[in-house]
């Protein structure tokens, strides 16, 4: 027995939880139950909440300990380390570009997030949503063969993969990012650490090659492998309200934030990480 119910949003992914308010001290059969829930549908959306940032803080310990997001200061909440800065314009009023191709957060580390949970405080009225996608179903719908060939295999992710950060820094700028943040070599293939079962784990945003091929080798293979990940099939795509806020398993999902909206609209979320177990290896070990 549980106090919540679920509603499934897409067949690939993401399911609702309906009759929770999560500024309460939930029982700890209900944290299991969610934990439970969040496993089997990789993404959770909480919707009508009304969280402080110690109250979003609070619900998000209760699946454990939390990134405080030293590498990346900048875009770090002054008060709560916990809390990571998810906006569309700087204090400044300068525009940022955040999230537009898919990843999984933090797999450009040896210890990548096993969660995200992201609270929406101000949305588009239009647009502005993100997409998932299911990557267990990524790996288990590729051919025998083709799994046979990229099973034990690693790929290089890098911080200066993104392509807004190739399109915005000089040269000088990514060796820069490359020295603070080595890249580093991640399992094609991931073993969930909970399910146990294998998860595709690369993504446009932050996959440069295949170990032991060059950019130019692994190209055609990994686009094939972006393009497969996300069919239409194997996504759900969230429409944001101002209160909610999504819960995301990294292990087995990624995610894009989409440019759908105006310049001049406001788009502001609060998200903290569940730091996870480690992976990979930095590429000068290899």
């Amino acid at each position: 027995m549980t106090d919540f119910t679920i509603k499934k949003r897409a067949s690939a992914l993401g399911a609702e939880v309906i009759g929770l308010d999560l500024r309460r001290d939930l029982l700890d059969d209900t944290i299991r139950a969610l934990r439970a829930a969040w496993l089997e549908h990789l993404v959770l959306v909480f919707r009508g909440q009304d969280l402080t940032h110690e109250q979003h803080i609070a619900f998000s310990r209760r699946f454990g300990a939390l990134d405080t997001h030293d590498t990346i200061p900048k875009f770090r909440h002054p008060e709560h380390a916990e809390i990571l800065l998810v906006t569309n314009f700087e204090n400044t009023g300068k525009r940022l570009i955040v999230g537009r191709q898919w990843h999984s957060d933090l797999s450009t580390t040896t210890q990548p997030a096993m969660g995200s949970l992201l609270y929406c405080q101000e949305a588009p009225p239009a647009g502005g949503d993100t997409m998932f996608a299911n990557m267990y179903r990524s790996w288990e719908t590729l051919s025998p063969a083709f799994r046979s060939m990229l099973e034990d295999r690693w790929a290089l992710h890098d911080m200066t993969a993104a392509r807004e950060t190739r399109m915005r820094r000089g040269p000088e700028e990514l060796a820069e990012i490359r020295r603070r943040n080595p890249p580093v070599l991640q399992p094609v293939a991931r073993v969930h650490d909970e399910t146990g079962r294998q998860a595709l784990y690369v993504a446009e945003m932050t996959t440069l090659a295949l170990e032991g091929m060059s950019e130019e080798e692994s190209a055609p293979i990994l686009r094939f492998l972006y393009e497969h990940s996300v069919a239409p099939e194997n996504t759900y795509r969230h429409s944001w309200q101002p209160g909610d806020l999504l819960m995301w398993d990294n292990r087995c999902a990624i995610h894009i934030a989409l440019a759908d909206y105006g310049e001049s609209e406001r788009r502001v979320m609060y998200r903290t990480t569940l730091l996870g177990a480690p992976s990979g290896r930095l590429m000068e070990a290899a």
